[in-house]
Parts: structure tokens; C-alpha cells; sequence
């Protein structure tokens, strides 16, 4: 063969080995990268991220909702490695249009779930139907949702808590019996449209009807002290023989005493609450105070959450749940 043959033959072998060495590291390379994809989604499919759980209040002026605040950190940190916590609240009782901005903020996260106590058991309806509408577990807390304002939205969210009625006529039998039959008495009720607010009402009526005292008066403190200061003083005023005053929760109560000693009344006038806030230790020791009801502020929200993460392990809509109520007394 010519020497010019032999030297083409063996330079086209030579690039042929190139080619195919070229091709084999192309393709080890490629396999890598390949592998090293697959790891990655297959990683994050097998550890997905914690959940994040969105603890939703109403007002945070109110001692009661800064303990429920102070409980669900506690229980997050204790089970830090199991879901990520996101608590917020609004600034008064009646703000329902910032409850509704923060479920949609929420929402807006894409948060696992939505553990809340609304602020109006209609009002917040709409907004968690869009919320369960993005996947998100919802759990109520607190305030019952309106079943009827739920069943016309096609939604479904479990209640868990205590029952406020229950709660409410167990303060008041307290109250009651320090009275005689005929005896004058007023309730300071929460917001009116409000779940709990009414269940507490009904309680307290239960307990006045029971008793045979007579309820001369039923008006909203909107769950606040000073509406309830101003309430109280009217009471006062216009019922000179007003034996007792029962608040549909602590922070109206405090408001309650507050009138009834500056109308200079102190020991005259018997007052209840509901909720158990710290501040009621020294009324409750002086007498300002007969009774309150403790539905474990502390532990409320926790429930709710543990509820939550229940309903996202079982991939549930979860179910009602009924949480203690305890009467407080003197």
C-alpha cells in the first residue's frame, strides 16, 4: 500500500478514537447531570418543606389573645423540626376588614394552613372559603363560624374549642346565688354577631331566668374595656338598685369595675367575666370579681394547631373538637 494511503487510514482511526472519547465523556457528563437532577427532585420530594401555619386572632390589645399568642410560640418551639408558625392579629375587635386582609395574605403565602379566631362568625366566611378553595386547611378557633352563613358558601371547617354557653350559665349560677329573687341585673354582651358572644348571653340569661332575677338591660361592649366602662356607667345611672353586671369577657369586666367604683358602688354591685386574663387574680381576690370562666387561653390556640396538623398528615378536613371550660371563682 503507498505510504500516502497508509498515513490517511491511520489519521482517520486516530480521529475516530477522538470522536469516541469525546462522545463517551459527553455522555458521562450528561449522566451526571442527570443523576445529579434526579437526586435533587427526588430529595425534595421525600423531605417536602414544613408546614407553615398561620395563627389568625382578633385583637391584640386583648390579654387574652397575646396569651393564646404566647402559647402557640411555646408549643412551636417545643415542635420546631414538625411546622413553622406565623402569628398575626388585629387591632381592635371590630377591624374585620384587616381579618379579612390577613386570610388573604395568607393565602397569598401559600400557607399549609389557617388556624383562626374570627372576628365575626359571618364575616370571615367568603375569605376562608377561598382559602380552603387553595388547598389550605382551615381550623376555627374561638368563635364558631355561622353554620348557616357556611352551608349557603359550601364550606366546611371544623370548630375547636369550649362550649360557651355551658361556660357562661356555670359563671353565672355563681352569681346568682349571692342574689335574691327579683333582684336587678344587667349582661354586657360581646359583639352581637359573634357566635360566642351570644352563646355566653344565653348562659347568663339561662342562670338570671333560673334565679328569677330581673334582667333589666342587655348591651354590647363591643369586648372592649372602655366601651364597657361607658356601658356600665349608664347601667349605673339609670338603675340605681343594679345588683350585678355580667361581662361577656374579662376585658369588659375590668371595665365594669372600673365604672362601679367610680360611681363609688364597690360592694354593692357583683360583677362576672370570662376568659381568666391575669388581671383578674387581684379582683377575683378582692371580690371586685365573683366569678370568670377559663378556657385555657394559653393551650386554645394550640389545639387549633395540633387539629391543623392532624387534618395535613391525614389529608382531612378535620372535625370539631370540644376543649375545657372551667369556672373561676372568689
Amino acid at each position: 500500500m503507498p505510504l500516502r494511503r497508509r498515513c490517511e487510514i491511520h489519521l482517520l482511526l486516530r480521529m475516530k478514537s477522538l470522536t469516541s472519547l469525546c462522545l463517551a465523556v459527553v455522555a458521562m457528563a450528561a449522566g451526571c447531570l442527570l443523576a445529579g437532577c434526579s437526586k435533587s427532585e427526588t430529595a425534595a420530594g421525600n423531605a417536602p418543606a414544613k408546614p407553615r401555619v398561620a395563627l389568625v386572632m382578633k385583637s391584640l390589645a386583648n390579654e387574652f389573645f397575646g396569651t393564646m399568642t404566647a402559647g402557640a410560640k411555646a408549643h412551636q418551639a417545643a415542635h420546631a423540626a414538625d411546622y413553622e408558625l406565623i402569628a398575626n392579629g388585629i387591632k381592635n375587635e371590630t377591624d374585620l376588614s384587616e381579618q379579612v386582609a390577613l386570610v388573604d395574605q395568607m393565602v397569598a403565602m401559600q400557607v399549609s394552613a389557617i388556624v383562626i379566631a374570627p372576628a365575626d362568625s359571618k364575616a370571615l366566611v367568603p375569605a376562608l372559603k377561598r382559602a380552603r378553595q387553595a388547598g389550605i386547611v382551615v381550623i376555627n378557633i374561638d368563635n364558631r363560624l355561622d353554620a348557616a352563613a357556611m352551608q349557603e358558601a359550601g364550606l366546611q371547617v371544623p370548630f375547636v374549642g369550649p362550649d360557651n354557653r355551658a361556660g357562661a350559665l356555670a359563671v353565672g349560677r355563681v352569681v346568682t346565688a349571692r342574689l335574691q329573687k327579683g333582684d336587678a341585673v344587667a349582661i354586657i354582651e360581646g359583639i352581637p354577631t359573634a357566635d360566642n358572644g351570644r352563646q355566653r348571653r344565653l348562659g347568663f340569661e339561662e342562670a338570671i331566668k333560673e334565679a328569677g332575677l330581673n334582667l333589666v338591660s342587655v348591651q354590647s361592649g363591643q369586648w372592649e374595656m372602655e366601651k364597657a366602662n361607658t356601658v356600665a356607667g349608664s347601667l349605673l345611672n339609670a338603675h340605681p338598685n343594679l345588683k350585678a353586671i355580667f361581662c361577656a369577657n374579662d376585658n369588659m369586666a375590668l371595665g365594669a369595675v372600673a365604672a362601679i367604683k367610680a360611681a363609688g358602688r364597690e360592694g354593692q354591685v357583683l360583677v362576672a367575666g370570662f376568659d381568666n386574663i391575669k388581671a383578674m387574680g387581684p379582683l377575683l381576690a378582692s371580690g371586685a370579681v365573683l366569678a370568670t370562666a377559663d378556657q385555657h387561653g394559653d393551650q386554645l390556640a394550640v389545639f387549633g394547631i395540633e387539629a391543623a396538623l392532624e387534618a395535613l398528615r391525614l389529608q382531612q378536613t378535620g372535625s370539631d373538637r370540644s376543649t375545657p371550660v372551667d369556672v373561676v371563682a372568689r
